[in-house]
């Protein structure tokens, strides 16, 4: 890469990090504020990605869905459009992202939202069925000053709700501004040829990366803790040269709750595995996705078709198909032992006020090394929110906060530990929990032992991996994620 392309490069991806430094900073929400549950990325004329902040892989990986959704419908220099329906775009419903127009192609920001009008609080429900059940469904909308007083309106806390969506706005001007700082410094003309330079060049590195890689088909299976029994996805990698595909023929039809995802969701997660195993240096482009293929049956799990429910799958599917992914490529190349595999949402609200925020757990040992412990692994990259704020902003009280020690599992590389995270309410609302790896282990690998399967509890009693149900001041719900797998038999070397 040449000097100039690298400066350029650096001048576009500073421009998606400070996008994403103006929403953290202007939002209302603590998942926004504190939890920085939210992504930024730019986009060229033809709807690919060309830069991006590193934030949540199963925003930013479906993103370009957004882009082409909105892209469809021809939208003007000054046009900004919202959306959040799964099956145009989105992912789940409180993802709401931003499109606008840009004097070189697009910008896109997508936020979790802490409520989005479900019948539950916090828009997470463990139980619903259909898509209109999990809350307001926005299709690629233009947005004005009535279109979001209307959504809003429909919405718990819509001064929270606006002051977010004012949030993301901000950003999606913030990226017009400097890409025409950015222009008039460079001329457009070469920021234009960058970006398709850019683009090509992440390209030629993943090809390059994957054709070092065996050839061959490589399988795996695992599954989702439905709760009616397990739903099974099965995997199948297929290395050819410098080309990958990904299929999942054989996994379980779309099921009759929300652990359904759309097929962007299902790319999303192949590409953030991709990343991670071939070259994960590379700058991060749409580029590096061009050499995948990833496909899945219509009307299966991972393929959901309307009116599937989905708010379970963004979270908790995506981070299983990563799973199942790796495990599949491990066969090609080696990989970590599983790492907690769940994102641990917890949801409590009542129609004052919506907590939503996911909890880290323990990754799994490494060829070379400990897994790291009480960390955010795989789809999900976002922060722990800090006791103080929590506190101040909600009628909660943390009562504990540590590690679950001793949860990771034996290996020559221990897998890593995760956390014990106990919420006291002060006063009566809804709880939602949506998690996984309560019935089935974070395995090790290459003889190294389980992680701790994660439990969650109410006053001590033992809850399911999915539960929705009314509790009152001073009940505790106590959350023990999952430890991580641990790597090669221990005592002995990892080799």
């Amino acid at each position: 890469m040449n000097v100039e392309l690298q400066v350029l490069g650096s001048s576009l991806r500073s421009i998606a990090e400070e996008m994403g430094a103006v929403l953290v900073r202007s939002a209302f929400s603590a998942n926004i504020k504190e939890r920085r549950d939210c992504s930024t990325a730019l986009f060229d004329e033809r709807g690919r990605m060309i830069a991006q902040a590193e934030h949540i892989p199963v925003h930013l990986g479906a993103l370009p869905d957004a882009v082409a959704a909105v892209r469809a419908h021809d939208p003007a220099p000054d046009d900004v459009f919202i959306l959040n329906d799964p099956y145009a775009g989105g992912t789940h419903l409180p993802d709401i992202t931003l499109v606008s127009r840009t004097l070189v192609g697009f910008a896109a920001t997508r936020a979790h939202h802490a409520d989005v009008g479900a019948a539950e609080p916090g828009s997470l429900p463990a139980g619903s069925r259909r898509l209109e059940e999990e809350g307001v469904v926005i299709p690629p909308t233009r947005l004005d000053e009535t279109t979001l007083d209307e959504l809003t309106a429909r919405m718990r806390n819509p001064d929270e709700r606006r002051g977010d969506l004012r949030a993301q706005l901000a950003a999606n001007r913030l990226a017009s501004r400097r890409l025409e700082e950015l222009c008039a410094r460079r001329r457009r003309q070469l920021v234009v040829a960058a970006m398709d330079e850019l683009h090509d060049y992440a390209e030629r590195r993943v090809r390059a990366a994957i054709a070092a890689l065996p050839d061959g088909r490589f399988e795996a299976s695992d599954v989702l803790e439905a709760e009616d029994g397990d739903l099974e996805l099965r995997a199948a990698a297929t290395i050819a040269g410098d080309e990958l595909e990904i299929d999942f023929v054989g996994t379980a039809p779309q099921y009759d709750g929300n652990l359904n995802c759309p097929l962007a969701v299902t790319r999303s997660a192949c590409y953030f595995v991709v990343r991670c195993l071939t070259d994960p240096d590379v700058p991060a482009s749409g580029g590096a996705f061009a050499p995948v293929t990833v496909c899945a049956p219509e009307g299966s799990l991972v393929n959901a078709r309307l009116p599937a429910a989905v708010a379970a799958g963004n979270v908790e599917t995506s981070s299983r198909i990563a799973d199942v992914v790796f495990l599949a490529l491990g066969e090609a190349i080696d990989v970590p032992a599983q790492g907690q595999g769940t994102m641990n949402n917890v949801t409590l609200g009542n129609d004052r006020f919506t907590y939503y925020e996911t909890i880290g757990g323990g990754q799994g040992g490494c060829p070379d090394a400990d897994g790291p412990s009480a960390v955010h692994v795989a789809m999900s990259n976002t922060l722990s929110t800090p006791t103080e704020a929590l506190e101040l902003a909600y009628p909660i009280r943390v009562e504990r906060h540590a590690l679950r020690l001793g949860s990771g599992g034996p290996g020559c590389h221990r897998g890593g530990d995760g956390v014990v995270r106990e919420l006291r309410v002060l006063e009566p609302c809804r709880l939602s929990i949506v998690s996984e790896r309560r019935r089935h282990a974070p395995q090790g690998r290459k003889g190294g032992a389980p992680g701790a399967p994660g439990r969650n509890l109410l006053n001590g009693e033992e809850l399911p991996p999915k539960v929705t149900r009314d509790i009152q001041p001073g009940d505790v719900v106590r959350i023990e994620t999952p430890g991580g797998g641990g790597y090669g038999s221990p005592g002995l070397p990892a080799s």
